[in-house]
């Protein structure tokens, strides 16, 4: 199996939890600071960090210093932890490489996957299989990986067991879908690589403006050239007004086709 699940890191919960719900995402693990919501596809963990934190590397490689209040780390889930590893590195015998390495972590065993461009993440064994039913099954979890060289990420998540995704136009971005749920996109960019997080939807966007905007959340819809997408405030920018890493989220409509 392989799931979608990024790791956000907020000392604002409650914030988060009400966006969350707002979206049509349902709490299916609750450990006090380690909550679990899934979307129709795909799964985002929020982990309480003090307000302001800063600390070592969360698992993306960004280093000791860093802003971690407001933070996102890209993640997957998986089923069998030295099966997914023996896999991924027997498809990336083809081109050389060898991503996974089953190791033990701050948070018990697991997969560290390793990018050609440095960038890490980790593949954990999901704790629970089924995607909740309650929730709306037209929203995605996306999680970007931001990168100067896609071409060797987009091989890092195809040996993994993404699928790639047809796109409308034929540049450099990747989009791939994970089979148990949720969107993994490529997009290139200078400097470290970096996480993104978003949302995918197939359903009326407006409506779904409409729907956080009666929950209190600010939100606006736009028209770009790739499609329409949704901005909403993202929960850590509140009382954040130069937060690093970002003031808002996006919902971005399901590409036709794809």
């Amino acid at each position: 199996m392989l799931r979608v699940r990024p790791i956000h890191y907020t000392s604002r919960m409650d914030q988060w939890e009400g966006l969350l719900s707002a979206l049509g995402m349902v709490r299916t693990v609750d450990d006090g600071d380690w909550q679990e919501f899934d979307a129709g596809s795909g799964r985002l963990a929020l982990h309480r960090v003090p307000a302001g934190a800063a600390g070592a590397d969360a698992g993306d490689g960004a280093g000791a210093g860093m802003v971690l209040d407001g933070k996102t780390d890209f993640g997957v889930e998986v089923g069998d932890l030295a099966e997914f590893a023996r896999r991924t590195n027997l498809a990336g015998a083809e081109d050389g490489t060898t991503p996974a390495e089953l190791v033990s972590a701050r948070h018990g065993d697991t997969c560290r996957i390793t990018g050609e461009d440095g960038f890490g993440f980790f593949a954990d064994k999901a704790a629970h299989g089924a995607q909740c039913a309650d929730a709306d099954p037209a929203l995605a979890v996306v999680e970007v990986w931001f990168t100067p060289d896609a071409a060797a990420a987009e091989q890092t998540l195809r040996n993994m067991g993404a699928r790639l995704r047809p796109a409308p136009d034929d540049d450099e971005t990747a989009d791939f879908t994970a089979k148990n749920g949720g969107v993994l996109m490529v997009r290139p960019a200078s400097g470290a690589a970096r996480t993104g997080l978003g949302f995918e939807y197939t359903g009326d966007l407006a409506g779904l403006r409409d729907r956080l905007a009666a929950a209190g959340h600010r939100v606006s819809l736009t028209e770009e050239a790739f499609g329409r997408t949704l901005h909403v405030a993202n929960p850590d920018a509140a009382d954040l007004p130069e937060n690093p890493h970002g003031a808002m989220l996006w919902i971005s409509q399901k590409p036709e086709g794809a």
